[in-house]
């Protein structure tokens, strides 16, 4: 097994670890959850570039990549939708975990024609920006919940009911486009006729 893929089954294996911590109250969980949600989404940076740099692109590193990276944010933001220090319902998930389901669907149709479907510019950009408020939103949960920092009633009401939605819903809006985008660049390949 080449480096890249060591690299993506490495993110895999972190994502139980990180529902473990985010669930298990030791001391300073949210922490090691945010360091091995980091982690992770360091692998998902190096994997990708590694691979095409030294010519090492597998069929493995093509199905496992873009599933490890959608069950870790769709993990994340599953545990948030519970936590009651996240302001973030359900809507955004299902809007994500729906627009994931359309890409592989696409992707699953593209195969099946011989053409590979890479990600573009707007999937980078949005697996960037998702990935980095994620580990905002951590970084919060880590301050309030593990050193015990005691932020103003209106700087807690700031970051929940402002930054936490803009950081959600920015991320929810990205991956609507890089979707609209994929689904127009192949939408030939969605005949009602086959």
């Amino acid at each position: 097994m080449n480096l890249p893929n060591k690299l993506t089954l490495t993110r895999v294996i972190l994502i139980p670890f990180f529902l473990l911590f985010i669930y298990w109250k030791v001391p300073f969980h949210f922490l090691i959850a945010l360091v091995i949600f980091a982690a992770a989404s360091i692998t998902d940076a190096l994997d990708g570039k590694i691979a095409r740099k030294n010519n090492l692109v597998t069929n493995f590193g093509k199905f496992l990549d873009p599933l490890a990276d959608k069950v870790l944010v769709i993990a994340a933001l599953t545990v948030f939708v519970e936590l009651s220090e996240v302001n973030m319902g359900a809507v955004p998930l299902i809007i994500i975990t729906a627009r994931e389901f359309m890409v592989s669907g696409l992707r699953l149709l593209a195969a099946n024609s011989g053409t590979v479907v890479a990600a573009g510019i707007w999937g980078k950009l949005k697996t960037a920006f998702t990935m980095v408020a994620i580990i905002a939103i951590l970084l919060w949960l880590s301050l309030r919940g593990d050193f015990s920092v005691n932020f103003s009633e209106s700087a807690v009401s700031a970051v929940e009911n402002v930054i936490t939605p803009i950081l959600i819903w920015t991320a929810t809006v990205l991956t609507v486009l890089s979707g609209a985008v994929y689904l127009k660049g192949y939408w030939h390949l969605i005949d009602s006729d086959k």
